[in-house]
């Protein structure tokens, strides 16, 4: 078990398990009533820390800036719920010893370092000039600003389809016929048609004219695929809140 002045300075360490692994934050050590020595830590277990849980001192040690438990994450996540409060009673203390497999012996509660329990085995007693007794020493707390994110709705986005209308403007080479008027001489080559009809009358020949002329169709054709999808954009808030700390001071009025 570690020493009482180690087990001090673990208050607001991290615990880790046997393994390594991160378990939470240490609120506040509690010591064996009789001896002294620090048996249970109570840590802040959870997202964000809002859960408790007593976890066993026995075998514990310094690891770096953190404290190495020797019981498993699992276990202290299972650990049965007690309330912190002052001491542990002998039935909170003997449920705890049997979830983490350690042997109970009836020496007595345990107290957290600090707290106001109501007397200790050394028959110590501190008065409390607002109205409970208490014991030799007070408790310092304040607060601590935990943040977190929630997710909710910033807005609305939908797509909506319209119909615009535009002039488009195209070249179309297109083609056309003309008359044109041929003249030829009489020659023995066409002497006999040219004899053909009668020698004097009237005639009319005709000749039908073609011309193109642009045809516009209009089709309809799939051009692109929209739809709506979301990415996940992190920015960097600060947020401010107002927290309040307890402070003791030495108010001597003792005769000189």
């Amino acid at each position: 078990m570690p020493q009482f002045t180690d087990a001090y300075e673990y208050e607001g360490r991290t615990l880790v398990d046997r393994d390594g692994e991160k378990v939470g934050k240490i609120d506040e050590v509690y010591t064996d009533r009789e001896g002294g020595q620090p048996e249970w830590a109570l840590v802040h277990t959870g997202l964000f820390g809002s859960k408790k849980h007593f976890v066993p001192l026995a075998g514990a040690s310094p690891s770096g800036e953190d404290v190495r438990a020797n019981v498993t994450k699992d276990a202290v996540k299972d650990a049965p719920s007690i309330d912190a409060g002052e001491e542990l009673s002998e039935a909170d203390e003997r449920t705890l010893y049997q979830h983490y497999s350690i042997s109970y012996s009836d020496e007595g509660s345990t107290t957290a370092r600090g707290g106001t329990a109501s007397s200790d085995a050394s028959g110590t007693v501190g008065r409390d000039t607002s109205g409970p007794t208490t014991d030799d020493a007070m408790t310092r707390s304040e607060e601590e600003l935990h943040v977190g994110t929630e997710s909710r709705e910033r807005g609305r986005v939908r797509l909506r389809k319209y119909v615009v209308t535009e002039m488009v403007t195209k070249t179309v080479p297109v083609s056309r016929e003309e008359v044109r008027v041929e003249r030829e001489p009489i020659t023995d080559a066409n002497r006999d048609s040219a004899r053909s009809g009668p020698e004097i009358s009237e005639e009319e020949h005709e000749v039908v004219l073609h011309e193109e002329q642009p045809i516009v169709e209009k089709r309809t054709v799939p051009k692109e695929r929209v739809r709506l999808d979301t990415e996940t954009v992190v920015d960097e808030q600060e947020v401010s809140e107002e927290i309040r700390k307890e402070r003791i001071d030495v108010d001597d009025h003792a005769r000189r």
